[in-house]
């Protein structure tokens, strides 16, 4: 896949970590369901086993299966508590991107909750089509939501790029057909980021332009 981006024509964007400054409000909703369940993990454990597939992490801290419906309300009721913004400068490079190219999300966050983030910050918008947990029938890595995505945009996976925090952004990029290009600032796992091989990496959202933009 070609590092210059020349025949780019779609960009498909990450939510929580990518375009929204929330990993601390995450974890912290993580760590506040964690005492609520009696499960003894901490911010350590968390960043070990973090993945946007949180039933991941449920297995990796061990709550049982018939408890994973109570672990998502408690790290909802928790999350409610705060309210993250977006990245700096995020809100400048969707505006310079969507005079250029066609614009999409592909989050693992639920649909209720990341639209009503993306309205109540202004930004809902610039995306053509916005693909959320219960949008598709697997979550990342697997490929089917930047499919979904991709089909409903009418463009074909090869003219376009993905951007995301996380190894199992760049894993559902790559199984798509699709470039990836990972952002290191907002990651709350770097070193696994950098083994997941993107085709770019960057340092801050605002970085983006001067890759993407190269004429």
């Amino acid at each position: 896949m070609p590092r210059d981006f020349s025949s780019l024509r779609a960009v498909l964007f990450d939510w929580d970590g990518t375009l929204l400054n929330s990993y601390a409000s995450d974890a912290q909703a993580y760590l506040n369901m964690f005492s609520a369940l009696g499960i003894d993990w901490g911010l350590r454990e968390l960043k070990q086993h973090y993945s946007p597939n949180w039933h991941r992490i449920y297995r990796a801290a061990k709550i049982p299966r018939g408890r994973w419906d109570e672990a998502d309300r408690l790290w909802h009721r928790f999350y409610r508590r705060h309210a993250p913004a977006l990245q700096p400068g995020a809100r400048r490079v969707l505006i310079r991107l969507e005079r250029r190219f066609t614009l999409g999300l592909v989050s693992s966050g639920s649909r209720a909750r990341v639209r009503a983030q993306m309205k109540h910050r202004g930004v809902a918008h610039f995306f053509q089509t916005r693909i959320c947990s219960e949008d598709a029938p697997r979550r990342k890595p697997h490929p089917a939501p930047l499919q979904i995505a991709l089909e409903r945009l009418g463009v074909p996976a090869d003219v376009s790029v993905y951007i995301g925090d996380s190894p199992e952004d760049v894993e559902m990029a790559h199984r798509a057909g699709v470039a990836a290009i990972g952002i290191l600032g907002g990651s709350p796992v770097p070193a696994r980021l950098r083994a997941a091989a993107p085709e770019v990496l960057i340092r801050t959202i605002s970085d983006l332009p001067e890759v993407l933009l190269q004429d």
